[in-house]
């Protein structure tokens, strides 16, 4: 008898008793496989197939666990997750690494502290609208979807927003 047909064995008496030697026995030669097949992700693939090996066992009834062939099946769960992981990965965007374009360019403002003071005694949805208008340059259209607000209501929070400004930088000089 193999040591899989053992642990088969002891399984089929005692899954959680016998499945940490499963895991024992076969991490290191599914995580070993999983990381030439997807490097990035082997560790996650790993952990996930023996989550969905305990999960199927635990549905299993005691005859079939003793007759499986325990390293096939856990390689087909593995290979399957793999599978699915890379169909899905192809399926979303590749991720932009987000520069700013202005770096140097663009030093910090000898005044920002107290343009921080200022735009903080806005109310947080004219800051929010001033900010996108005329920091970040985006249309009423575009700030009223980013907002999830009409666009009268943000072109008025604009509006009171600069007229707010205007007043706390007549009162500063």
């Amino acid at each position: 008898m193999t040591d899989h047909q053992e642990l088969c064995k002891q399984l089929a008496r005692d899954l959680d008793g016998a499945f940490p030697a499963v895991v024992t026995a076969m991490q290191d030669q599914i995580f070993s496989g999983l990381r030439r097949l997807h490097p990035a992700d082997a560790e996650d693939l790993t952990q996930e197939v023996f989550i969905r090996a305990y999960r199927a066992l635990g549905e299993y009834e005691a005859a079939r666990i003793h007759k499986l062939e325990l390293r096939g099946w856990l390689w087909t769960i593995a290979m399957n997750l793999g599978r699915n992981h890379a169909r899905d990965r192809a399926r979303r965007p590749t991720p932009v690494e987000l520069v700013d374009r202005f770096g140097a360019l663009d030093p910090e403002p000898a005044d920002s502290v107290a343009w921080n003071r200022r735009l903080a005694s806005l109310t947080v949805n004219q800051r929010r609208a001033v900010v996108l208008r005329h920091v970040v340059g985006l249309s009423y259209a575009e700030i009223a979807e980013a907002l999830d607000r009409p666009q009268g209501t943000v072109k008025a929070d604009v509006h009171r927003g600069i007229e707010r400004l205007r007043t706390i930088m007549e009162a500063e000089s």
